[in-house]
């Protein structure tokens, strides 16, 4: 194995703290990879990783090498692909990361499509409600719905605004608000991956009121605060998406339907590519135009 593949496969187990995970992404017999890394290291005359029976850790030369290395394969990478974009956009590997209950609503048929006209392309997909570092997780692109970032540096593309909505079960006390004011707030859910409690900003008429959920229970899935909802007669504010079945069979019904609160946006989001690689434009574009057509996460066609 020449140099940059022991490099590729340093990095592959240093993401993945295993010698067994790194050789099945790579598709390469476990002690291909181990003889891989112990060339590398034997070249740079220093000890990269830690292994014992339980675990495989960096060590502090380690952590330093893969710092530094990593972006300089990224680049080699994307000048391949500058230079071979035809052969690339057709095949390879293609890392998608996605929320759970988004991407069992949306990514079957977007899958199913996008293979049958890119057979070649081999996709890999990982559905997690945690917040995950692409970069460092080595994702070529994240599909969020969220606020626009705030940080200058991320590339991302907007693809559709998303409707959320105050629900709470049939018969529940909930059910007869007429005003945020109503709301118990121990008895609001609320959405967060970290754990916390959140603020629901609700608008109506130029008047803004704010209702502070989570000081009993929060969860990081739209489908669990649905189905707790609908079982404890709480309220939470989820994308109508994860709602609008429970809602059109009478389980869950809709409340402060004059109050709306901000949008959030159905986002693509990339790493720091200074070029998206032919692939990853390809799967965003088909993306694109099969949520335009079928809007199925907002009830209004629209994108900008």
């Amino acid at each position: 194995m020449d140099e940059l593949g022991s490099i590729r496969t340093f990095l592959a187990v240093a993401r993945n703290r295993s010698f067994a995970e790194a050789a099945r992404q790579l598709r390469a017999p476990p002690a291909t990879v181990t003889r891989a890394v112990s060339s590398l290291e034997k070249s740079l005359g220093t000890q990269l990783l830690v292994r014992t029976t339980r675990q495989v850790s960096l060590t502090s030369a380690g952590a330093a090498y893969a710092a530094r290395v990593e972006p300089l394969v990224r680049d080699i990478d994307s000048l391949a692909n500058d230079f071979s974009s035809g052969a690339e956009a057709d095949s390879g590997l293609l890392r998608i990361n996605a929320p759970m209950s988004l991407g069992l609503k949306l990514l079957p048929p977007i899958l199913s499509g996008f293979r049958a006209q890119h057979p070649r392309i081999e996709l890999s997909v990982s559905l997690s409600d945690e917040f995950v570092d692409i970069v460092g997780a080595d994702f070529d692109l994240a599909i969020r719905i969220s606020e626009p970032p705030t940080d200058k540096s991320t590339i991302w593309r907007r693809i559709c605004p998303v409707e959320r909505i105050l629900v709470t079960a049939s018969g529940s006390t909930d059910a007869s608000a007429e005003t945020p004011e109503n709301l118990d707030p121990l008895q609001c859910y609320a959405f967060s991956a970290a754990g916390r409690d959140e603020t629901w900003l609700l608008g109506r008429n130029g008047q803004t009121r704010s209702v502070r959920a989570g000081g009993q229970l929060s969860a990081n899935s739209g489908d669990l605060l649905a189905q707790l909802v609908e079982s404890d007669g709480g309220a939470a504010l989820l994308p109508r998406f994860i709602v609008e079945d429970a809602i059109a069979s009478g389980r869950l019904v809709q409340i402060l339907a004059d109050w709306t609160p901000p949008l959030l946006w159905l986002s693509l989001y990339y790493p720091p590519y200074e070029k998206l690689p032919p692939r990853v434009a390809g799967f965003s574009d088909y993306f694109e135009e099969y949520v335009t057509v079928t809007s199925p996460v907002s009830p209004a066609n629209t994108v900008s």
